[in-house]
């Protein structure tokens, strides 16, 4: 609990998964992926339950012993690829609500960005308590890099290039770059409640960007991302990033 509110952290982990099989327990440095952000989620002080929402039971089983909840399997209709996210969410709300467990604010971690440092889940959900007059929701982002910037990107028509509607002149140093661009990163998402509710998104009408620094972007779709989350992460734990 954090000045007075109860946070919910939810851990999302499916079964199926096309770019790479088995990916949320492919051992990543000794431990099954989805472990990392469990124990991530363990290390808060502000984090009063961590639940595991999934529909297979091997992730289940594992998922308990890294020492998360799982009171329950989701249904199969809520585990397809294009099962809306929320609904998962408010899936599990509900669950908790019709037995009397209410919370203020829910933290949904997705294994496949595990790059988080020791306080960002503390830090971020501080930041949005302290501003909750001003805010409803709190989403991690990474800077565009230059090479990706908009003013950078091109199109193609029938195999030749045209730069992108509306990116302007041509620029061909990044020196030139005048505005910065964020993306989400996927590392956390914090939301009232309330407004998951009421708005049935993540991103709410009020919405504060947490800028995370660029080793932290990498998300794993594929075994290529997987291959750059492994040497981030063993990087990051003999420089202490972590700790």
């Amino acid at each position: 609990m954090f000045q007075g509110k109860r946070n919910l952290c939810l851990i999302t982990a499916r079964g199926g998964s096309k770019g790479l099989p088995g990916k949320n327990i492919r051992s990543l440095l000794g431990k099954p992926l989805i472990q990392w952000s469990i124990e991530q989620a363990k290390q808060s002080k502000y984090l009063d339950r961590i639940l595991l929402s999934t529909e297979d039971q091997t992730i289940a089983d594992l998922g308990m012993e890294a020492g998360a909840e799982v009171p329950f399997l989701r249904p199969a209709e809520l585990a397809r690829d294009d099962s809306p996210s929320i609904d998962t969410i408010l899936h599990a709300l509900d669950w908790l609500e019709e037995r009397g467990e209410f919370f203020d604010y829910l933290t949904l971690l997705e294994p496949t960005s595990p790059l988080r440092k020791r306080n960002d889940l503390d830090n971020a959900l501080s930041t949005l308590i302290s501003r909750e007059n001003e805010a409803d929701s709190l989403v991690a982002l990474g800077a565009v890099s230059s090479s990706e910037h908009p003013a950078m990107l091109y199109e193609l028509h029938n195999g030749l290039m045209e730069r992108m509607q509306g990116s302007g002149p041509p620029i061909f140093q990044r020196q030139q770059l005048d505005q910065e661009y964020f993306f989400p990163n996927g590392l956390l998402y914090i939301t009232k409640v309330g407004t998951l509710r009421e708005e049935r998104t993540r991103y709410a009408r009020r919405t504060i960007g947490f800028v995370c620094e660029r080793w932290q972007n990498f998300e794993v779709d594929d075994i290529y991302d997987f291959l750059c989350v492994e040497a981030i992460m063993a990087h990051g734990l003999k420089e202490g990033f972590f700790s």
